[in-house]
């Protein structure tokens, strides 16, 4: 990539008789203060092939560190230039502070869509950061993690003894991704115990749930939804067929522990719920909003009593479903806080085969809230404990059932079933 470089010398011009004083003080002495009096600077501006766009850096400093560590690292020669540029970039994704955005070199970025594309072994749990630290966001349904016992919220201190400090979200998924049937030791931290404890998992194929339906008494429907995958549209279809034929007069929505997965199912579930031409979610770059989603379904459940669970474990795509239904119906959210995942990511491939995954904007709500970083908090909130757990015991569900049944009072009021 051309660019222009202007080179300058930076302090005053030594004088003879201060020459000759440093001369006598040792040649070692004059090129150590030289060092520090005149750096090379560096100013690139201009920078063509970038929209345009002027450029303004004074790389001294780096080219300063790239000499030192040459002359002067233990292994220097065991590194060559183009692994010190890639370890540059990395830095310089690193400084966004951003855990969602990464740079891969050519290796890692095959590895990376790879991954995407096709099968893997794993613990089925989805993981995110929160303060610096690597968690679980959801254990997904009969996967080694959810009978491991892994919770939403659950701390990730190490890894097979490495510690997570720092990490990434893709570095901690290239570490817990493995062959099928080979093991990993996570070492885990919940608020609730008083030290951490080693949890050994072995890893498996991993299938994404996406729901589970049933009737409840009382003529609720309930209905669990595990993930917003490319099923989750017909499978919801074929569940209110089935909720219709049984007779249910109201629905909970259950979207605890689901991690997400793709906007377009949310969006398109909303189109049950809300008018079309409803705002769903913005998408909101730096310049501003750059795309509004709006509902575009059948609305048969426009008038239906509703209310929805969530949880730690509910981010993503699940929030925006119960946002948007929270802020166009009033539907109400029972439960615990929400994760706060709400970013929007871009994957660019570089020329040599090394790419970038940025992120470029966030979901923002039809009332103007921001999920990154906040999440939903419940209009009713109701804790659920390990001995809850222990005992099988669901008050969450038990006070969704109770605020849905005077829903559906107030909705049919005065109205006869048979």
């Amino acid at each position: 990539m051309p660019f222009s470089l202007n080179r300058r010398r930076v302090g005053a011009i030594v004088g003879i008789s201060l020459f000759a004083f440093l001369l006598v003080l040792g040649g070692a002495f004059v090129g150590f203060q030289a060092g520090i009096r005149m750096p090379k600077t560096i100013l690139v501006k201009g920078v063509t092939g970038i929209d345009n766009r002027e450029v303004s850096a004074d790389f001294g400093t780096f080219w300063q560190a790239w000499e030192t560590i040459e002359d002067l690292h233990l292994k220097d020669k065991d590194v060559n230039a183009q692994e010190k540029v890639y370890g540059a970039i990395s830095g310089l994704v690193g400084s966004l502070e951003d855990p969602y955005s990464d740079f891969f070199k050519p290796s890692d970025s095959k590895q990376f869509q790879d991954d995407i594309r096709g099968s893997f072994g794993g613990i089925g749990a989805e993981l995110g950061i929160r303060k610096n630290q690597l968690l679980i966001i959801a254990p997904l349904k009969n996967t080694p993690a959810s009978k491991a016992g892994l919770k939403a919220g659950d701390k990730i201190l190490r890894v097979n003894s490495t510690s997570t400090d720092g990490i990434s979200i893709d570095d901690a998924v290239r570490m817990i991704r493995g062959k099928e049937g080979t093991s990993l030791t996570l070492t885990i931290f919940r608020d609730s115990w008083e030290r951490p404890k080693d949890i050994k998992i072995v890893r498996e194929q991993i299938t994404v749930p996406t729901l589970d339906f049933e009737m409840k008494e009382g003529d609720i429907g309930y209905l669990h939804l595990y993930s917003f995958n490319r099923n989750a549209g017909s499978l919801f279809y074929q569940a209110m067929v089935e909720a219709s034929t049984q007779g249910a007069r109201g629905l909970i929505l259950d979207l605890r522990n689901n991690p997400g997965g793709y906007l377009e199912a949310a969006v398109n579930l909303a189109g049950w719920f809300l008018p079309r031409g409803t705002l769903v979610v913005s998408e909101e770059g730096r310049e501003g909003v750059m795309d509004q989603l709006r509902a575009n379904g059948n609305a048969a459940l426009a008038d239906f009593p509703v209310v929805v669970l969530i949880n730690q474990g509910s981010a993503s795509a699940s929030e925006i479903l119960a946002g948007a239904l929270r802020d166009s119906r009033k539907v109400k959210l029972i439960g615990e806080q929400s994760f706060g995942k709400g970013t929007v990511q871009q994957l660019t491939d570089l020329r040599d085969g090394s790419s970038l995954k940025l992120t470029i904007a966030h979901w923002v709500l039809p009332s103007g809230a921001i999920l990154e970083g906040k999440g939903l908090m419940p209009d009713i909130e109701v804790k659920k404990t390990d001995e809850d757990e222990e005992k099988k015991r669901d008050p969450q569900l038990d006070k969704a059932i109770e605020v849905l049944k005077q829903e559906m009072k107030k909705a049919y009021d005065g109205r006869i079933f048979r």
